[in-house]
């Protein structure tokens, strides 16, 4: 079944890739102004860490919903019936208490920064709010993508596909 969320997280997703190729584009340029001192730009290695940050963040309600994220299957699998299906809402509890806490703190801690103007201790000087806006709406996306899926294994409905293939079959 379709997410009604879907292109939410699969925007977010591209958005991860698109600051991965990014952070690989900082790094090429650090390569280059090592061997080229006249092309020097201040702060590359900060941009590439924050391009970083922001990739892993945005990519985890993608890589959630497509069942890549480590779970707890190993021992869910083992289980059947009404058992399985108690664990199983118990670890999405957990994740949604989880996520939930981290996603606001990392909103509070991106809004904190922005209205303080704390601004980074490294060569570039960036105001850390920008930065710190990737993991704020990942972590966000990331907590709607648990709740969703909180609710439809409670309404009965197949969870999380578990490995790509299942995923891919699920999402798509």
């Amino acid at each position: 079944m379709k997410s009604p969320l879907y292109r939410l997280y699969w925007l977010c997703g591209v958005l991860g890739g698109a600051f991965m190729v990014m952070l690989l584009g900082f790094v090429v340029l650090g390569i280059v102004m090592r061997f080229i001192p006249a092309l020097y730009l201040r702060g590359t290695d900060s941009y590439a860490g924050y391009c970083m940050a922001a990739s892993a963040f945005l990519a985890l309600a993608y890589t959630f919903g497509h069942g890549e994220h480590i779970r707890v299957t190993l021992l869910i699998q083992r289980f059947t019936g009404g058992a399985r299906r108690a664990l199983e809402i118990w670890c999405l509890i957990l994740a949604v208490l989880l996520s939930g806490f981290f996603a606001f703190y990392s909103c509070k801690m991106a809004w904190w920064s922005w209205k303080f103007h704390d601004i980074s201790q490294a060569h570039d000087a960036t105001p850390l709010w920008i930065p710190q806006l990737g993991m704020a709406v990942g972590t966000a996306v990331l907590f709607v993508a648990v709740v969703e899926e909180f609710f439809m294994v409670l309404r009965g409905q197949s969870g999380i596909a578990e490995g790509p293939a299942a995923g891919e079959q699920r999402m798509e």
